[in-house]
């Protein structure tokens, strides 16, 4: 088979009135899958159908935060015993709403598996002996009957890039303030500081 046929049975276009293991189908090292669905499964429901074909694996989630309806969904995967480590990636302003399942998530995975930053990112990692994924999407954690748009990929510069940054993301402590939380994204990184002092004095919402 040539490299290019090789590539086009890897790189999956799908719109997907299936479950997420149907929709992911079979996954293969150089995978690509773009989908759109309308809402028939979660990030969650994705993550354990990938854990299905990964075994044992090292995870990751990017959230803003966790809605009361979700936390089932992340009970779930929490005591997933294919989850051999995972950290948790999540806004700062989550940490009062979320206390109790940062607690409970910290108890699993340790007091170091938790990563406060200003996030708006929704994506998951998983890595195993046979593979390395990065999901990312439209779609929160829970069920929502809605279009929402998922790509996989395995392998690749992407994520690599994903794990090279949760590797230079400092770990904080629960308590710690917002400007630690604020240096640590450093999201003003991309200005320069002419640019910077144009919000000089504009509220900041998130503390």
């Amino acid at each position: 088979m040539s490299s290019s046929s090789k590539s086009a049975r890897r790189a999956r276009a799908s719109e997907s009135f299936k479950n997420a293991a149907e929709c992911i189908g079979i996954i293969e090292p150089g995978t690509s899958l773009f989908a759109i669905t309308r809402g028939q499964f979660s990030m969650i429901d994705a993550a354990l159908a990938c854990l299905d074909q990964c075994g044992p694996s090292d995870l990751s989630i990017w959230t803003w935060t966790v809605a009361e309806y979700e936390i089932q969904c992340m009970e779930r995967l929490r005591l997933d015993g294919r989850v051999k480590t995972a950290t948790l990636v999540i806004d700062h302003g989550a940490r009062n709403k979320n206390a109790h399942l940062i607690r409970d998530w910290q108890s699993s995975f340790g007091s170091d598996s938790v990563r406060y930053v200003l996030n708006h990112a929704k994506m998951v990692t998983i890595q195993s002996d046979k593979f390395k994924l990065l999901l990312r999407g439209s779609m929160n954690l829970n069920f929502n009957p809605r279009f929402e748009q998922l790509d996989l990929t395995e392998g690749g510069e992407d994520f690599m890039l994903v794990k090279q940054i949760e590797s230079e993301l400092p770990i904080l402590d629960n308590d710690a303030s917002g400007a630690d939380v604020y240096k640590a994204s450093n999201v003003s990184g991309a200005f320069d500081s002419k640019t910077i002092n144009l919000f000089t004095g504009i509220k900041v919402w998130a503390k």
